[in-house]
């Protein structure tokens, strides 16, 4: 009886952890797949952002012949919250042509710090708050070869897929903008 017993128990943890190693894998896998080639970028407004992975840089769908900026910042870096005026007053100006999104390296920050900082810094552009942030950041930097330890705030420019330029630290507005003139032909 106590062999039966033990024969049984062994028996069930064997299939349970059969199973849930069969089950991680699979979730693995598809994990992989996706960021290899797209990322999934949620807006405090509730917007997705599909952001795909180009040979030069990276795309987002809805946003074809635009100028897009990747500002990944974070909440508490004085460089970052001084450049959020700047990144606003560039949005507003070429609000048909350009496309910025802050991407926070803060990991599980509440919505709210994000309007917060909002708030107090006038960053009147996308600001992303999502399970995706640290995948993109990581992809943004491999692409860049800066690897994992790079000075924010970040701010890379691309257009059509192509890298036209990246910031790392402060940076003027002038320069920023001479950039965008550049990259929209103007």
């Amino acid at each position: 009886m106590l062999k039966t017993s033990l024969l049984s128990t062994l028996i069930t943890f064997s299939l349970l952890f059969t199973a849930c190693s069969k089950k991680e894998e699979t979730t693995q896998d598809t994990n992989s797949m996706l960021s290899t080639n797209e990322f999934v970028l949620t807006s405090l407004a509730k917007k997705q952002y599909i952001v795909k992975k180009t040979p030069n840089g990276f795309t987002i769908d809805g946003a074809k012949n635009k100028v897009i900026i990747f500002d990944i910042f974070g909440t508490w870096c004085p460089p970052c919250q001084a450049e959020a005026t700047h990144l606003t007053s560039l949005q507003k100006k070429y609000k048909d042509s350009l496309l910025i999104i802050g991407i926070t390296v803060e990991n599980d920050i509440p919505n709210s710090k994000l309007e917060d900082f909002r708030s107090e810094h006038n960053a009147q552009y996308t600001l992303v708050n999502s399970s995706e942030n640290r995948r993109i950041i990581d992809a943004v930097a491999t692409k860049l070869k800066l690897g994992h330890d790079f000075g924010i705030p970040l701010m890379v420019m691309y257009k059509d897929g192509k890298l036209i330029n990246f910031y790392q630290g402060a940076t003027e507005e002038e320069f920023i903008e001479n950039d965008i003139k550049k990259a929209l032909g103007k």
